[in-house]
C-alpha cells in the first residue's frame, strides 16, 4: 500500500471555501475514479492555512493510471480550476507505510 498525501497552502482565510468546494464539486469525483478516500484535514496549530487530503492505492502504478484518468474528467478540470485559484504552495508525497502501521489493518480492497 501507499499513500498519496496532499498538502495545499491556501490563501489565507479560504479553507472554508476550499473545503465546501472539494465537498460539493470535488469528492464524488474523485472517490469515483480514485477510490481509496483516506481523509482530509485542517490545520489548526501550526499553518493554519493548509489543507492536507490522503489517498490510499494497492502501489504507485495504480495511483497513477486513476490519477491520470481522473486527469481527464471534464467535472474534475473544472473543479481544479476553481480550486487553483485558492492555492499558493503545493507539497505532494508518496508515503509507504511500515508493515505494523495501523492504517495497513484498515487497508480497503481496490
Amino acid at each position: 500500500m501507499v499513500i498519496d498525501y496532499r498538502g495545499y497552502t491556501l490563501i489565507p482565510g479560504t479553507v472554508d471555501q476550499f473545503l465546501d468546494c472539494f465537498e460539493k464539486e470535488g469528492l464524488q469525483v474523485q472517490l469515483d475514479i480514485l477510490g481509496n478516500f483516506l481523509g482530509i484535514f485542517r490545520t489548526e496549530i501550526g499553518r493554519v492555512n493548509e489543507i492536507i487530503h490522503l489517498w490510499g492505492y494497492d502501489d504507485a502504478n495504480q495511483r497513477q493510471i486513476r490519477r491520470d484518468k481522473l486527469f481527464l474528467d471534464p467535472g474534475f478540470k473544472v473543479y481544479v480550476a476553481k480550486q487553483r485559484k485558492l492555492i499558493i504552495a503545493q507539497d505532494i508525497r508518496l508515503l509507504v507505510p511500515a508493515d505494523f502501521s495501523p492504517i495497513m489493518a484498515v487497508r480497503q480492497p481496490a
